[in-house]
């Protein structure tokens, strides 16, 4: 199942909306961050006017309709609304007056995939945690529930390098769901295994909303061989699907190898762009801010140098990029995500620590959930660090990064 992307879709107001300020000149590339420190207006990040949406409208779908009564629950599949009436109006508004002033958050959902296409995925999916799934289901195999169960499994948990914590947590919680359940098949158990897993994995899933600036800047940190430079590329391409315009900045000005790959990505994509041979990578990114700020473009993905959590003066690079986007468009970057990579096990985790620390991320993207990839470290991140889980890869096609789904994952995981 695909994540769905938002877009904010605004009523008419009483006023009239602010027009936005052209954008300014690009500075040199070798402009300061004192000479960035006037940034030129922007629309508002909560919302964009009716006039002049962020997001193409996706094909097939309905217009924006008055909003109605929500039910109690509503299926993610569904259309959901957010309405927010003015608290500063105390008079009762009529009918009209209400519609005019409500805001809606709209859900978008994604082009349908083509046939076969999902049952691929899940296929690559779950070959690509054959070797953590093979030794989870083979201990259900067995005729009775009792300790030796329960140690083979905290064995088979720690391997997958769901770490202490995690598999602690779900040791004990399974414990107290055999007994207040009365499970006596350990099938029943692996079942209970299974809705452990996706309740702990479900405040990773979340959706990457768009349409809440122009552009939307979004910052990628990683270190050197997580695959960061690749699933710009691919994320630049599934963000296309969604009619989305996209501009790269390649902020990795130290790794030449980094700049051509991101330059092969673009002409694959049909996407500008902006680089120099070397310079500052803050100097770099905020060019390519102005850039797409003057085009109109939906989208800047920042590319950033690889570099080690340990590197305390490289970290601090990366807060001085972060700090000079800010400058670039007041409220940016949008989002900050990490690449890390599946195989690197309990490491993956420690690398999330410290680039929240440093950056205090808003999501991740997590690569190599291939070969020998354990998955595990998924469960270690949920409990200890529960950044959301953007998307995972399974391979280096395009289609292989896709949107993380709890459930999916649980059911590649346990069979």
């Amino acid at each position: 199942m695909f994540s769905f992307f938002k877009r904010f879709k605004g009523g008419k107001s009483s006023e009239t909306p602010p027009q936005d300020t052209p954008a300014a000149q690009s500075p040199s590339p070798a402009a300061s961050e004192a000479a960035a420190a006037q940034p030129a207006p922007v629309s508002s990040p909560v919302s964009v006017p009716a006039s002049a949406p962020a997001i193409a409208p996706v094909p097939g779908s309905a217009p924006a309709a008055a909003p109605a009564p929500q039910p109690a629950a509503v299926q993610p599949s569904a259309i959901a609304r957010t309405e927010a009436v003015p608290s500063a109006a105390v008079e009762p508004l009529g009918l009209a007056q209400q519609a005019d002033d409500i805001e809606i958050e709209e859900v978008v959902p994604p082009p349908a995939p083509e046939p076969g296409q999902k049952q691929s995925w899940l296929t690559r999916l779950r070959s690509g945690l054959s070797k953590t799934s093979a030794g989870l289901t083979g201990i259900f195999v067995r005729t009775k529930i009792d300790d030796e169960l329960y140690e083979e499994l905290e064995t088979a948990l720690l391997m997958s390098d769901a770490g202490v914590e995690a598999t602690e947590f779900l040791l004990g919680a399974l414990r107290e769901k055999v007994r207040t359940e009365r499970l006596t098949d350990p099938q029943q158990v692996k079942a209970a295994l299974r809705a452990l897993l996706v309740d702990l994995l479900k405040p990773l899933e979340k959706s990457l909303m768009l349409g809440r600036a122009q552009p939307l800047v979004m910052m990628i940190a990683g270190v050197n061989g997580a695959g960061k430079t690749t699933s710009i590329g691919k994320l630049a391409k599934h963000l296309q699907r969604f009619d989305q315009s996209v501009l790269l900045a390649a902020g990795d000005t130290f790794r030449a190898a980094a700049r051509e790959q991101l330059t092969i990505w673009g002409e694959r994509n049909n996407v500008t762009v902006v680089s120099q041979e070397s310079g500052d990578p803050a100097a770099v990114i905020f060019d390519a801010v102005s850039a797409a700020r003057a085009r109109k473009i939906d989208v800047v993905m920042a590319d950033t140098a690889g570099r080690l959590p340990t590197q305390l003066h490289l970290m601090e690079e990366l807060r001085k990029v972060k700090r000079v986007i800010g400058k670039a468009q007041e409220g940016s970057p949008h989002e900050v995500l990490l690449v890390i990579d599946a195989n690197t096990g309990q490491n993956a985790l420690a690398q999330v620590k410290a680039f929240d620390d440093a950056l205090t991320l808003t999501g991740l993207i997590v690569t190599k959930l291939d070969g020998t990839a354990k998955g595990g470290i998924l469960a270690a991140i949920a409990r200890q660090r529960p950044v959301p889980v953007y998307f995972i890869g399974v391979g280096e096609k395009v289609e292989d990064l896709q949107p993380f789904n709890a459930e999916e994952f649980a059911d590649a995981l346990l069979g």
